[in-house]
């Protein structure tokens, strides 16, 4: 293999950057032509490709975004957007892809080659740490990290007012960050799309608290909970405990910035090299990972498809520690 391509694709991740740096540097330590495709899947079928050095990803392992740009493509869901693409690696002579991103970034590659023969190998970049075979996926820590700074701050608030404040994270399908920077930041109660909390559950637990003399309370909601939003959530609550004073916060896309953690450099770094001496060596539709501190490959079928459940003790441990 002599030449292949990297591309960010779906949302964006802290920690991209750190990945397409190991990506780029280790191709070139591995004597293999790198290429950047900006946009993702639409650049590659508009053809904005360029040659990367050593110096186009200098300075950039601290930052957040990513350098190549990111969107999600609607003209890659075609037959005709994909033969487009792969029409223009061909230009290029590209010979394998690591592609950063998510389930919808791992599925097309997974459809392409299908369809083309072209290796890929995927680097999990997503915040929400919802995609089977790796422990973490790239950009998880941050998320999780500037949750629980949002989340201290509101706790200061809430505490010189005795108030109540809903507070929605990240999570459609998954409620990891919630559940880690909920244990982080002490939240009495903390709701998941994986296990139900209901309304009377929440009110439950905030007058147990009350009864124990708690004046401010902090609840942490996935944005995917089966009882809704946050702010439907506390609405909900609000009709039935009159006069308490309640709040809302949603945190939104500020999960997404920021300079990523430690965690996630080295995270990012390990998977970057993993997926191009994956390829060097002969691995094709899979996904790098790290599990219990070893790197892994997994079919891209199994990494999308795959339940990642959380650990049920974590749940636990909200409960018991809320007393």
């Amino acid at each position: 293999m002599k030449r292949i391509a990297v591309f960010t694709s779906g949302g964006d991740a802290p920690g991209m950057n750190a990945c397409i740096r190991a990506v780029v540097r280790g191709a070139i330590y591995h004597d293999v032509e790198i290429y950047g495709i900006r946009y993702g899947y639409d650049g590659m079928i508009r053809g904005d490709i360029f040659k990367m050095n050593s110096h186009t990803v200098s300075n950039i392992v601290q930052k957040g975004g990513t350098i190549l740009k990111s969107v999600r493509s609607k003209e890659f869901l075609t037959p005709a957007g994909r033969k487009k693409a792969f029409e223009q690696l061909q230009k290029f002579e590209i010979e394998g892809l690591v592609a950063i991103g998510g389930d919808g970034t791992f599925t097309g590659a997974g459809v392409f080659y299908d369809e083309y023969g072209l290796p890929t190998v995927g680097a999990p970049g997503t915040i929400d740490n919802d995609l089977f075979g790796t422990d973490y996926t790239i950009g998880f820590d941050t998320a999780v990290n500037t949750a629980l700074e949002a989340i201290d701050k509101i706790r200061d608030t809430a505490d010189s007012h005795d108030r109540v404040f809903f507070i929605e994270v990240m999570g459609r399908d998954s409620g990891y960050i919630a559940i880690q920077s909920g244990i982080g930041g002490g939240a009495e109660i903390v709701m998941v799309p994986e296990t139900l909390t209901s309304i009377d559950d929440v009110i439950g637990t905030l007058k147990q608290g009350w009864d124990r003399d708690k004046t401010s309370s902090i609840v942490v909601i996935a944005e995917g909970d089966e009882e809704g939003t946050a702010l439907e959530v506390a609405a909900t609550v609000k009709e039935q405990l009159k006069g308490k004073d309640i709040r809302v916060t949603t945190l939104g896309h500020i999960q997404r910035g920021g300079r990523p953690s430690a965690a996630d450099r080295i995270l990012a770094s390990r998977l970057g090299l993993g997926a191009v001496e994956g390829l060097i060596n002969g691995q094709k539709n899979v996904a790098v990972g790290i599990v219990n501190d070893q790197l892994v490959y997994t079919h891209f079928r199994e990494a999308i498809s795959k339940e990642k459940p959380l650990n049920p003790d974590l749940i636990r441990m909200v409960n018991i520690l809320s007393i």
